[in-house]
């Protein structure tokens, strides 16, 4: 190791935040020392390949850099896979180079993580473990140093092909070692919520009894994929394999309704009368889509999305058939995009002028709805349907309050949700006016011992000055699942983090944080015709929220920088825009370039 300018532990991506094409931005190592396995390599990057490649965080390069490979114990050269020029080796050079770039970078990464540029998830630097959500696994560490002109990283064959890291987690002690249902903890709801508590509570080194019930007839899957393709089985969906459950001793009740929740005996009751007592109790229920109240809303060619099912039958029916999709909402558009191509013809109804614009504002939500007219998708704007008609139960026309008839054959209903809390009307747990179950910051109930979390719930927004929202984001709900876990071994953990969302269309990306409800200003960057743009939400004199396409990682960039707890200011934006040209966005880290 002489000469050996620095020696690190660096972590690397996992792949659920890559992006859906183009060159990965990240490389896979070894976990630790300790898990080198014979086939480990020293895999070489020259010094001035390195700084070449040196570019903003976020962008991946081109194409793949030449490298040289040798084992750690011969000084023979051999083959080896070029490593693409990724922001983790990036991160490398910049943190272990005895350059000017140190610095800047350090002030970056002055947290200890590094944020995912497409999908907002955080990872810490020295550990590679997740900090912030989406996604369930870590990332691996891997060993770097730097020797005169090349940089060395150690990895392993084996973490090249796995990839992602699970944390360690306790097993389940069985039931002849003396677990009871004193020290159960059950979960209600098994979406990103219930898995993330779950599997918070085994990291944590909870060993008891975990049974996570639900609903659906599958076991935990990934749910804001099916209005983005629908036509994917449900066994493509899974989150973990039923392996997993098995291994960590998390029971999953399947297909089983909660009728009943018994608070003072610490019991729930379920539709077909069995009953489990618990010590914990998580509520994470979720939402019920909304229907539509008008006459013919019954027949069987009419559509919520709510399951695999749902979505596969839709994708099925809408084959060369006339759709129309009630709502220009997230679902509704994303099903309208999906199904272009498929269906003989999209057709969207709307209340508001233009698509998203509570949301977006009405020159974003005005690009997006000419980009899907581009794709002959039509609107009837300021209008809802009065009427479904047909023949024979099966969906042929609908009715307009404008008197427009437009034909149909596959309706797909996205107007809403509303919280499936309807269980807990009896129950002494406590519900707002809507029916969502009210929170505080450790996700606690008015119920010791009951805990909620996802999309039926309220909870104080701690950078929005703890204003009590509902934030039905795939993000917040792994978010709110894993404070809730670690409040149930008391641990004193607080909700604390910005939502973070995105979204595909015709394949190009949305993504959007922050809180942007009562929105005053909305301040553009960029053109919204080429759609290639970053929108600023502001509300006074500070930014709340903010959106893009085709602009990354500035999004990423922004929510790093809500989390810190600096607040951006409307001003700072108007110089940004003022000075664009640069494409300088150091302001966001109060340093200049």
């Amino acid at each position: 190791m002489g000469g050996a300018l620095g020696l690190q532990q660096l972590p690397i991506c996992a792949p659920a935040c890559r992006p859906s094409s183009g060159h990965s931005p990240w490389v896979a190592v070894s976990p630790s020392p300790n898990q080198w396995s014979s086939r480990s390599r020293w895999c070489c990057l020259r010094k001035n390949e390195a700084r070449r490649s040196c570019r903003p965080v976020g962008r991946a390069a081109p194409g793949p850099t030449r490298a040289t490979a040798r084992p750690a114990t011969s000084t023979r050269r051999s083959a080896c896979p070029p490593l693409t020029p990724t922001p983790a080796l990036r991160i490398v050079w910049r943190l272990l180079s005895a350059t000017s770039r140190i610095s800047r970078m350090a002030s970056v990464l002055s947290r200890g993580r590094v944020r995912c540029p497409w999908h907002g998830a955080c990872f810490n630097i020295s550990t590679g473990d997740l900090e912030d959500f989406p996604g369930l696994d870590s990332l691996h560490k891997f060993q770097v140093k730097i020797e005169k002109e090349k940089v060395y990283v150690r990895a392993s064959k084996q973490a090249l092909q796995l990839q992602r890291r699970t944390k360690v987690m306790a097993k389940c002690i069985s039931p002849s070692a003396g677990y009871s249902s004193s020290t159960n903890v059950l979960i209600v709801g098994a979406g990103a919520a219930g898995l993330v508590c779950a599997e918070t509570l085994r990291q944590e080194g909870f060993s008891d009894r975990i049974v996570l019930c639900t609903l659906d007839r599958h076991l935990p899957y990934d749910r804001p994929k099916l209005s983005k393709s629908l036509d994917t089985q449900p066994e493509q969906l899974a989150l973990r394999p039923k392996e997993f459950f098995r291994a960590y001793g998390i029971e999953v009740l399947t297909e089983a309704q909660v009728v009943t929740v018994d608070v003072r005996n610490k019991k729930v009751v379920f539709k077909d009368g069995f009953k489990l007592e618990y010590s914990k109790l998580l509520l994470a229920p979720g939402s019920s889509p909304r229907t539509l109240s008008c006459k013919g809303k019954e027949m069987e060619n009419v559509f919520t999305i709510r399951t695999p099912e749902d979505a596969n039958r839709v994708v099925r029916l809408a084959r060369g058939r006339n759709v129309v999709i009630v709502g220009a909402g997230f679902l509704g558009m994303e099903v309208a995009a999906y199904l272009t191509e498929k269906a003989h013809s999209v057709s969207v109804v709307e209340l508001e002028e233009t698509p998203f614009r509570r949301f977006l504002g009405e020159r974003v939500g005005r690009a997006l709805m000419k980009m899907f007219e581009n794709n002959r998708v039509k609107f009837y704007m300021q209008t809802e349907v009065s009427e479904l008609r047909g023949q024979e139960g099966k969906l042929k026309e609908v009715v307009l309050k404008s008197s427009k008839v437009v034909r149909a054959d596959v309706c797909v209903v996205g107007i809403g949700a509303v919280a499936a809390t309807g269980f807990l009307r009896q129950s002494g747990i406590g519900l707002d006016s809507r029916g969502f179950i009210p929170v505080n910051k450790m996700m606690q109930t008015n119920v010791p011992g009951v805990f909620a979390a996802g999309d039926a719930v309220t909870f104080p927004l701690a950078w929005r000055n703890n204003r009590k929202v509902n934030i039905p984001h795939w993000q917040m709900a792994h978010a709110q699942g894993r404070v809730a876990a670690q409040n149930m071994l008391a641990q004193e953990a607080e909700m604390n983090t910005v939502p973070y969302l995105w979204t595909a269309m015709f394949g190009k990306s949305l993504r959007y944080a922050g809180y942007g409800e009562g929105f005053d200003d909305v301040i553009i960057q960029g053109d919204l015709e080429e759609l290639k743009f970053v929108a600023f939400y502001t509300k006074g004199d500070e930014v709340i929220a903010v959106a893009s396409m085709n602009y990354d990682p500035i999004v990423s960039k922004v929510a790093e920088v809500l989390a810190s707890g600096r607040a951006i200011r409307k001003r700072e934006v108007e110089l940004f825009v003022l000075h664009s040209k640069t494409g300088d966005m150091s302001w966001l880290t109060g340093k200049g370039s």
